[in-house]
């Protein structure tokens, strides 16, 4: 991998870790220490999130604008002032203000750092976004396990604890992409464009894998929110559920060799690939869907987090391949924005569900919604096979 590369893992690394102190006990907090219900916490989360899709589109739009360097450095500096704000005052009023504030500055960063790791390695495909993705999952285990200990010494602690972490991460920016050359020099959109807006139809194939993709993540999602708090009512200590977090961040480190031989394999295309992660993403919800007992949410979550490494990769390299040139910072806006979606409609959704359904309803409401997202990736790219085949014919018909 290039340098540059290097330095945006590891600062993703380090900006995840940071995050991972906060987000897999941010429902635990709300409803087991501020008293509220779940679907109030799922309310809070949804307007976090909502922000942060707010942040995606903008963070898209400034990379194509003013480029990464300053749309990162933007949105760094936004978060880490709400996340002072949080650790001095993390009270019920204020703690929905800054959690806000920190979807939306953090939703900036997210496009911008993928788009650039697409832009300095062009070549790599897949793999830089893989290598993203790994990064982020070092910092979910890190960052996981050592909230889960800091909370159980004083759940105050987590606040300091993200908070001095982004700081590193500021500095890493501040001095390590300064000189990343990732600044798209082309702009161009359907409004440029003479004849048929070609770029319409790779618009709305990367809308049509996004309604899978949103889907994929309103049920990732209840891992953090509703599995969360069932875990706590089955008697499941908080370090344990933490542990979780820890081996889904580590399995997918360490099983990348494996997943990487099955993809070149057996999975030749980004839609076998994404659909093969969603046939195991029901498995694992009809796994944890009867889980009692600790080892069975343990192996729900390695069946999930197979799914995932199949998943969550192949997305951002679909927009990346259809978006056109100057137009990267924007596709990734809109993937980024899709998970936000998903995280922000999750929570509300798997509330609702189980406060007045029961979570037996919850996990047959997500395998279906998994199916649809199935449906969504088989057919994204009808039109684009369409208009190619046409172009063929038109080829072979002139010459």
């Amino acid at each position: 991998m290039p340098r540059s590369l290097w330095l945006l893992v590891i600062g993703m690394a380090i900006n995840v870790t940071g995050a991972s102190f906060l987000w897999p006990l941010n429902t635990i907090y709300i409803h087991d220490i501020l008293g509220k219900s779940l679907s109030v916490a799922g309310l809070v989360l949804m307007v976090n999130a909502g922000a942060s899709v707010i942040g995606n589109l903008i963070g898209g739009f400034l990379f194509d604008k003013i480029g990464g360097y300053r749309s990162i450095l933007l949105g760094i500096s936004i978060t880490i002032i709400a996340l002072i704000g949080m650790t001095i005052n993390h009270t019920w009023n204020f703690y929905i203000i800054f959690l806000t504030i920190i979807g939306f500055g953090s939703g900036i960063v997210f496009p911008s750092m993928y788009a650039m790791a697409g832009s300095v390695w062009k070549e790599g495909g897949r793999k830089a976004f893989n290598a993203m993705y790994v990064s982020q999952n070092l910092g979910v285990a890190v960052g996981a396990a050592l909230g889960g200990l800091v909370a159980g010494i004083r759940f105050d602690y987590i606040f300091l604890a993200n908070t001095i972490t982004y700081a590193i991460f500021l500095i890493i920016a501040l001095f390590g992409y300064r000189h990343i050359q990732a600044n798209p020099i082309v702009q161009t959109s359907v409004l440029d464009q003479k004849g048929k807006l070609k770029d319409h139809t790779k618009l709305y194939a990367l809308l049509t894998i996004c309604i899978g993709y949103l889907l994929c993540w309103m049920g990732y999602v209840q891992w953090q929110t509703t599995i969360a708090t069932h875990t706590q009512s089955l008697g499941i200590l908080l370090t344990q559920y933490s542990i979780l977090w820890t081996i889904n961040g580590a399995l997918i480190v360490l099983a990348q060799p494996v997943i990487s031989f099955i993809v070149k394999r057996y999975t030749k295309t980004l839609k076998t690939q994404i659909n093969v992660g969603l046939v195991i993403f029901i498995i694992s919800f009809a796994v944890v869907g009867v889980a009692e007992q600790y080892t069975a949410f343990v192996v729900a979550m390695i069946i999930m987090t197979i799914g995932e490494m199949f998943v969550w990769p192949a997305v951002p390299t679909v927009a990346n391949d259809l978006a056109p040139k100057g137009r990267e910072g924007f596709y990734q806006g809109i993937v980024n924005s899709t998970a936000t979606g998903g995280r922000m409609l999750g929570p509300l959704m798997g509330g609702l569900l189980v406060d007045f359904y029961g979570m037996g309803m919850l996990f047959g409401i997500l395998m279906v919604l998994m199916l649809v997202a199935i449906f969504t990736t088989t057919i994204y790219d009808r039109k684009l096979k369409v208009e190619s085949n046409a172009v063929k014919s038109l080829t072979k018909s002139a010459s």
